[in-house]
């Protein structure tokens, strides 16, 4: 009797181990960088800072949100690498110039110190273990700048064209065209060489940094979307395609998603 009881407890033990498994191989956690921002007006209060459009577009596609909040923990940083599926990096203000050797421009915003050095730190790491990663918009420009790439930090005063990538105070997002280098991996879950996106940025990839490669661009030459060269899943674009339609947004963050359940 007590044998059979054993065996009966193992088999449910088995079983446990196997759904717990498998519900983390179904809903993958997903790291999202966040912003750093500080209340002047309540004591100098910090507080990390994210857009719901992202979290929505993660949980739509499977995924589990797990909010990363700018902080100087190194532990706390190898943590995330070695506990999350999937990174995302969000949009943001712009990176100090003085990390790809640069003088800032009359019209570059810097980001928050503390964010950068956080950001820059777990990209650096997250790209050394070789799991999924999604960068949008800022986040696909401090990837470049992490695998040693630069920027240009005006588009309108540095790129002679008439593509608007960013609108006036009262509709800062406009829309373009972008054209997918065919042979991409965007272009094969998009299914398509030519696409219109929206765009809110005044900054793009200048020099592309190692180990990536140029997926898409917009008419008047300026990068759209880079990806990874080493065959792992490395995606980043600069439009928003959590604000875009569904079938947008679910052909990029779902095929994120399921790289990361691997």
């Amino acid at each position: 009797m007590k044998k059979l009881l054993l065996l009966l407890w193992s088999a449910i033990l088995i079983l446990s181990v196997g759904c717990a498994v498998e519900t983390r191989r179904q809903q993958p956690l997903i790291g999202i960088t966040c912003a750093y921002k500080l209340d002047l007006e309540e004591y100098s209060v910090a507080s990390g800072a994210l857009r719901y459009t992202y979290i929505d577009a993660v949980l739509e596609s499977g995924g589990v949100p797990v909010l990363l909040p700018p902080n100087q923990s190194e532990e706390a940083l190898k943590r995330y690498v070695k506990t999350l599926d999937g990174l995302m990096l969000t949009g943001g203000d712009d990176i100090p110039p003085s990390a790809y050797g640069e003088k800032p421009h009359p019209t570059t915003n810097l980001m928050a110190e503390q964010r950068y050095n956080f950001e820059s730190r777990l990209v650096r790491l997250w790209l050394e273990s070789n799991k999924p990663i999604l960068g949008i918009c800022l986040g696909m420009q401090m990837v470049n700048v992490v695998s040693g790439g630069t920027l240009i930090q005006d588009i309108p005063s540095q790129v002679a064209a008439d593509v608007g990538h960013k609108g006036t105070d009262e509709n800062l997002i406009v829309n373009h065209s972008v054209k997918i280098e065919p042979d991409s991996r965007l272009a094969r879950l998009l299914n398509d060489d030519e696409i219109t996106v929206n765009s809110v940025h005044h900054q793009s990839v200048k020099d592309v940094g190692g180990n990536l490669t140029v997926a898409a661009r917009s008419a008047d030459g300026v990068i759209e979307a880079l990806e990874l060269t080493n065959g792992r899943f490395g995606l980043f674009v600069q439009w928003h395609p959590e604000r875009m339609d569904k079938i947008h947004s679910k052909a990029i963050f779902g095929s994120f998603i399921k790289a990361c359940k691997k």
